[in-house]
């Protein structure tokens, strides 16, 4: 049994079958991905795997929890973050001010509501921040205002405020859309990093093969709110139905 278990979870939206009967089992401490093309249930199923979305039928696990109806801050309480498509940062705040809104929430999901420039006198949050910042290779930009960086930079930081939290499982919702391909090979080999530095299961929704074929381990392939093959990289690779529907060259 994996860590994350998805059992007959079906979802309508009016007349739209967005995900009908999937299965989905991540085991721990791999890297899963997650593909098909635009309107085959990617988002939907990401949507009920962090409880925003309820299933008409089925059920989601996590470390054997359900976490159907639950709020974002259980969500995160259970050990789950997400990186979202489009980086979820502070533009008006520096790096180190970003870094320490994570580091000073409560476990009810609120913040102690204090200015930031009182937030120097909180050496351990500050020290936690400032850690986190130098696992992903951003300590030199701490005083940079978030909204100038580019958006590989942006991407570095916001998994640093989702690690800082020490999650153990990371779904990344395309986490290099819309990056120049250094920026996207800057992100891939963070993501290494992070997974050999860390006991952390990642689950990865992307259209890049390049970056599924780079960090996956297992892939799960749908079309049209259904599984259409499981197996790994290599096997995803050569199958034929999906190299025909969904891969064609990019898989080579």
């Amino acid at each position: 049994m994996g860590i994350l278990e998805v059992k007959g979870v079906n979802k309508r939206f009016g007349g739209l079958q967005a995900l009908g009967n999937v299965n989905l089992s991540v085991a721990e401490n791999t890297v899963h991905a997650i593909i098909g093309p635009n309107g085959a249930g990617k988002s939907t199923l990401l949507n009920c795997l962090v409880g925003k979305l309820i299933p008409d039928t089925g059920s989601v696990m996590f470390d054997g929890q359900s976490v159907l109806g639950r709020h974002p801050h259980e969500i995160n309480q259970m050990g789950i973050s997400r990186v979202f498509q489009t980086p979820e940062i502070f533009g008006d705040l520096t790096v180190l001010e970003n870094m320490m809104i994570p580091c000073f929430a409560r476990r009810d999901g609120s913040f102690r509501m204090h200015a930031f420039e009182q937030f120097s006198h909180e050496r351990e949050l500050i020290d936690k921040a400032m850690h986190m910042l130098e696992e992903v290779n951003m300590a030199e930009k701490k005083d940079m205002h978030s909204a100038s960086m580019s958006r590989g930079d942006k991407r570095r930081l916001e998994m640093a405020m989702c690690l800082v939290q020490e999650p153990r499982l990371l779904l990344l919702d395309e986490p290099t859309a819309g990056m120049a391909r250094a920026d996207t090979n800057n992100t891939i080999d963070l993501l290494k990093e992070i997974k050999q530095k860390r006991d952390i299961t990642m689950c990865i929704i992307e259209h890049d093969m390049h970056v599924v074929f780079s960090l996956a381990e297992r892939i799960t392939v749908l079309a049209q709110g259904t599984p259409l093959v499981e197996d790994t990289p290599d096997k995803i690779k050569g199958h034929p139905k999906v190299q025909e529907a969904y891969l064609g060259e990019a898989a080579h």
